[in-house]
C-alpha cells in the first residue's frame, strides 16, 4: 500500500507577510552634531551657523537622514531645526535621533501605505528570515497594524512558527 503524504502547511490557510517586500530602499546617513561642538561639549551659535552655511549638503541628496548628538551636551532645539530646514528639499526624509530612530520612521511610513485588506481575519506568518536588514521596529509596526484585524500572527516560516498573537474577538 502506498503511503500518502499530506502537505499540512499548504492546507493550513496561513498567509505569509514578507516585510522585505516593503523595505524602504535608499542610503541612510547620520549627522552627529557632536562633531561640530566646541571641545565636543558646547554649541557656539556663530560657529554652528557658519558650519551650516558652508557644509556640503549635496552629499545628503535623496538620502534618509538622522540628525542627533551622541555627546552628553546640551544642544538647543533650534540647531536641529536649522539643520532640518537646510536638508529640506535635499534629503528624502529627515528625522531627529539616531539611525535606529530613522529606521522606525521609515518602516512606519512604508507600512502605513500597505493595503492590509487581504489579511483581514487571516492567520498571518510574518516572515522571519531574509536578505535585507529588517529591523525589530518593522516587526513591531506590522504587528501593531495587523493585530486588530487578524485571527493570529506568527513569526518565522510556515513550517516553523512562533505564536505572537491570537485574537479573542475574531
Amino acid at each position: 500500500m502506498e503511503e500518502v503524504f499530506v502537505n499540512k502547511v499548504a492546507n493550513s490557510g496561513l498567509i505569509t507577510f514578507n516585510l522585505e517586500e516593503y523595505f524602504p530602499a535608499g542610503d541612510r546617513k547620520y549627522i552627529d552634531i557632536k562633531d561640530i561642538l566646541f571641545m565636543g561639549m558646547v554649541l557656539k551659535e556663530k560657529d554652528f551657523r557658519d558650519w551650516v552655511k558652508t557644509h556640503d549638503w549635496s552629499e545628503y541628496q535623496n538620502c534618509f537622514v538622522a540628525i542627533g548628538c551622541s555627546a552628553d551636551a546640551i544642544v538647543p532645539t533650534w540647531a536641529y531645526m536649522l539643520m532640518t530646514a537646510k536638508l529640506s528639499g535635499i534629503a528624502t526624509e529627515v528625522v531627529f535621533g539616531d539611525l535606529q530612530a530613522l529606521e522606525a520612521v521609515l518602516w512606519r511610513n512604508a507600512l502605513s501605505k500597505v493595503d492590509l485588506t487581504p489579511f483581514v481575519e487571516g492567520k498571518i506568518v510574518v516572515k522571519g528570515c531574509g536578505d535585507l536588514p529588517v529591523t525589530a521596529a518593522a516587526y513591531s509596526e506590522i504587528t501593531r497594524l495587523l493585530a486588530p484585524m487578524v485571527k493570529s500572527i506568527m513569526y518565522g516560516e510556515p513550517c516553523s512558527t512562533v505564536p505572537v498573537f491570537k485574537s479573542k474577538a475574531i
